[in-house]
C-alpha cells in the first residue's frame, strides 16, 4: 500500500507538522477493517427467506390433480392434498437450503462481499478498529493527552481521526473534515504520500492554533507510519 519512499514522505511530513506544536500525530494504515464474516451469511439468509415468496410471486403455485373428486373418496383426497402439501414445502426447503448455500458463496468472495456490504457497517468497523489502534498504540498515554490519530482503511476507502481529550475538549469534530477528505482523495487516486501530506499538514495547523509549541516539547510517539497486515 505504501512504497519506500511514501514512508519518508509521512513521517517527515509528521516531524514537520510537530515542530509547531505540542500536538502528537501518529498515521496507522490497515488492509482491511474486518473479516465481515457474518456477510455472507446474512445475504444467504435473505436470499433463503425471499425466494419461495418471489416464486409465488412470480405465479408459480401448487396444484392438484385434475382428476381429484372424480369418484375418489374422501381418504383419497385426504391423502393427495397431504402428498401435495408434503410435497410443496420439501421443494420449498430444497430450495432455501440451496438459495443459502449459493449466495452465501458468491457474497463471500472478497471483491463481492465488500460491495455487498452496507456501507454503514463498514464505517462503525472502520471506527472501532481505530479506536483499537488509538489504545494498542498508548496515544492517549501523552503528557498533555494531546495525541491524534489517523487511521486509513485502504479496503473500504475510509479513514478516521481520533483526538485524545485535550485536543477534543478545544476543537470539535468536524475541523478534521477537510483533512480526511484531502487524506482519502490521495489514496482513491493512488496517490498516498500526497494525500498524508495534505491530511498532517492540515492537522499540524490545527493543532498549533490551540497547542503552540514550548521550550520544553519532546517527541513522545513514533513519526514513522504503521502499516497493519
Amino acid at each position: 500500500m505504501l512504497s519506500d519512499s511514501d514512508r519518508v514522505r509521512i513521517e517527515r511530513a509528521i516531524r514537520s507538522a510537530e515542530a509547531g506544536t505540542t500536538g502528537e500525530i501518529y498515521c496507522v494504515v490497515g488492509q482491511e477493517s474486518s473479516d465481515y464474516r457474518e456477510v455472507p451469511i446474512a445475504w444467504g439468509a435473505i436470499a433463503a427467506l425471499l425466494g419461495p415468496a418471489l416464486l409465488l410471486a412470480a405465479g408459480i403455485h401448487v396444484t392438484a390433480p385434475d382428476d381429484l373428486g372424480a369418484g375418489w373418496t374422501a381418504a383419497q383426497m385426504s391423502s393427495a392434498a397431504e402428498a401435495s402439501a408434503r410435497a410443496a414445502l420439501s421443494g420449498a426447503i430444497l430450495l432455501q437450503g440451496a438459495l443459502f448455500v449459493v449466495v452465501a458463496i458468491l457474497v463471500a468472495i472478497p471483491p463481492v462481499r465488500r460491495f455487498m456490504t452496507p456501507r454503514g457497517l463498514k464505517r462503525e468497523r472502520v471506527r472501532r478498529r481505530a479506536q483499537e489502534q488509538f489504545l494498542a498504540k498508548n496515544l492517549q498515554a501523552t503528557r498533555e493527552r494531546t495525541g491524534v490519530l489517523i487511521y486509513v482503511s485502504a479496503q473500504e476507502h475510509m479513514a478516521e481521526l481520533i483526538a485524545d481529550e485535550g485536543i477534543a475538549a478545544k476543537v470539535e469534530d468536524k475541523v478534521w473534515d477537510e483533512a480526511m477528505q484531502r487524506l482519502m482523495a490521495g489514496f482513491k487516486a493512488g496517490r498516498p504520500a500526497d494525500g498524508f501530506e495534505e491530511a498532517i499538514g492540515l492537522c499540524g495547523a490545527i493543532l498549533a492554533e490551540h497547542f503552540p509549541p514550548r521550550a520544553d516539547n519532546p517527541n513522545e510517539l513514533s513519526d514513522s507510519v504503521v502499516v497493519l497486515d
